[in-house]
């Protein structure tokens, strides 16, 4: 993306705060954290930050001046330093970062203690998240403390602080078309993985295995790094939500449940697929499979402008249930009739979780699920609007109990897309991803 694409969301911002009297708002990037001794773990700037710079180096600041006056936007970062840049590679500095940025000024991290309370005096409304960053927080009492003690000069510190993050949220919930072709592209790599993992798949292999599959896959077609741990769980470890050790082996007559998407230029894709690890579907497997792909499509149909966030979710599970109740996992005679074992969660015994979540920069990206302007106790599910990304990701999960049939025990299923809101319906990004069971079966076949 071009620097006018962060300038126009640094303006669009600035026009907010203007419309609420004006003030100064802060927005810093993620710190640099040690794993161990003097190594640190692999830097990744804040989202919040990055969406309104584009810029990636750590030790750097956003504040966004907006009053009756004027609105200008600010960067702080490091200084340019040859010698730094021999250890640790470029650095833009200040006068670098302004002009490919698109800033109005910039300066070194380095004044931010000297110019912050000339920036805050006089400000009407501060903007900025407390408790994210519990050390700038204690530097921002300080130069509040500095602003207030002018006082008897007239110089007045902001009295109110509104949580910038409710501002942005909403402005990252629309995805603009440079948004959208980097998470096709995301989509599209995470798609390549998930097809390599496939055809590697072999009894005798380790989750491991797979996941190095991925990995490899990821950065060999340009992603950055994972959108997330990948979960590679195969047999019973696939009834476990949130896996993680991907270290067992594969077993002949085994599902392989995978969960896994990269990170392209800072935006996430997230995908889940099953298949069987000798490369057929069994009887109960396919059954399964069919009934949560079923549910995917019955959520599928609500992915469109008008549509409550909520009502995907309300479809999968109806599929799911009925399903349940025809195969056995759930006793007719115990939960009663399709809308019993829906209202008393008598389902959530085989699907526990939601069937999605925003996408974007995060994996489980930032916006309101729930109206913000209704009055009452509960709040009403957002419609869907063209420019949201959602993730569809029904799934069944079946463990050894009393009463369930054994053909299903330690089956875990779980099918997830990423899913553009257009105008006039949706765009499935990873739509190249193979998923039926025909698909799956056949790429599986391949060297």
């Amino acid at each position: 993306m071009s620097h006018a694409s962060w300038n126009a969301r640094r303006r669009h911002l600035l026009s907010q705060m203007q419309a609420q009297g004006g003030g100064v708002a802060i927005i810093p990037t993620a710190r640099e954290v040690i794993r161990n001794n003097d190594n640190a773990f692999p830097f990744r700037h804040d989202s919040y930050f990055y969406y309104l710079s584009g810029f990636t180096e750590p030790e750097a600041l956003i504040v966004l001046v907006a009053d009756a006056h004027q609105q200008k936007s600010i960067l702080f970062c490091r200084e340019k330093n040859p010698e730094r840049e021999i250890w640790d590679g470029f650095r833009y500095g200040p006068v670098a970062a302004q002009q490919a940025f698109g800033f109005d000024e910039a300066h070194a991290i380095d004044a931010l203690d000297t110019r912050m309370p000339e920036l805050l005096a006089d400000a009407h409304r501060l903007f900025y998240c407390s408790g994210a960053d519990a050390e700038l927080d204690t530097r921002l009492h300080g130069w509040l403390a500095s602003v207030r003690s002018k006082s008897r000069s007239g110089i007045t510190a902001p009295d109110t602080t509104t949580d910038v993050r409710s501002l942005l949220d909403e402005m990252r919930l629309f995805k603009d078309d440079g948004e959208i072709a980097l998470m096709q592209r995301a989509a599209s790599i995470s798609g390549v993985g998930h097809a390599r993992a496939m055809r590697v798949a072999r009894p005798g292999k380790f989750e491991y295995e797979l996941e190095a599959e991925l990995l490899h896959e990821f950065r060999r077609q340009g992603a950055q790094s994972p959108a997330y741990p990948a979960i590679v769980a195969t047999g019973a470890n696939a009834c476990v939500l949130h896996y993680g050790a991907n270290d067992a082996c594969i077993k002949d007559g085994d599902l392989v449940l995978i969960d896994a998407g990269c990170e392209f230029d800072s935006y996430a894709s997230d995908i889940t697929r099953t298949f069987p690890a000798n490369g057929k579907f069994s009887p109960a497997q396919k059954t399964l499979y069919e009934l949560v792909l079923a549910s995917q499509q019955a959520a599928l149909e609500c992915a469109r402008p008008g549509s409550r966030y909520m009502d995907g979710h309300h479809a999968a599970v109806r599929v799911l249930t009925q399903g349940m109740l025809d195969t056995g996992l759930l006793d007719r005679h115990k939960v009663g009739t399709l809308d019993d074992a829906i209202a008393s969660n008598a389902y959530r015994q085989f699907y526990m979780h939601g069937t999605g979540h925003w996408l974007g920069l995060d994996v489980h990206d930032v916006g309101n699920y729930r109206e913000t302007e209704k009055s009452g106790t509960e709040k009403p599910y957002r419609c869907l609007q063209p420019g949201m990304v959602i993730t569809i990701e029904p799934g069944i999960y079946v463990r050894p109990a009393e009463g369930v049939p054994e053909a299903y025990w330690h089956i875990g299923i779980r099918i997830e897309d990423d899913f553009l809101i257009t105008a006039d319906g949706h765009l499935n990004l990873s739509r190249d991803t193979p998923k039926t069971v025909a698909e799956i079966e056949a790429e599986m076949q391949h060297p």
